[in-house]
């Protein structure tokens, strides 16, 4: 059996519970401790409870959007990969993937939704090399 604290903690935003249940189940497949948040004040009581080594979000949730997490990250200085899954347009996710490296930030993908278990799969063990736990 894996112990949870020894694997990098990826910590993901989505407001659609099957999604987000998909992602998590895939990114502890691939060797993540993932914590799930549905809206900002559980993300952002996840994020200062144990910080994430990667951060996969949703740019489309009710009451906020993905711009003012990648602002969120930013002014906290977030390290670590921010990958976006998303169903905008494709147009909107490389402008957000946009803001976010202009921000400083560290980005990848991004996927679009309905997103394949493959390529998040390969996207995820891409990224684990590089982390430290």
């Amino acid at each position: 059996m894996n112990d949870m604290s020894a694997l990098p903690r990826l910590l993901l935003i989505d407001d659609e519970p099957a999604l987000a249940d998909f992602v998590a189940q895939t990114a502890q497949l691939c060797g993540f401790a993932p914590a799930v948040a549905s809206d900002r004040d559980s993300f952002q009581r996840g994020f200062a409870e144990a910080t994430p080594n990667v951060v996969v979000l949703d740019l489309g949730m009710p009451n906020t959007d993905g711009v003012e997490f990648l602002r969120f990250l930013a002014d906290h200085r977030f390290a670590g990969p921010v990958l976006i899954v998303s169903g905008f347009d494709r147009r909107v996710l490389e402008s957000a993937f946009r803001l976010g490296t202009a921000l400083g930030l560290t980005m990848v993908g991004p996927l679009e939704k309905p997103v394949r278990l493959e390529e998040l799969e390969q996207l995820l063990e891409s990224l684990k090399p590089g982390l430290v736990p």
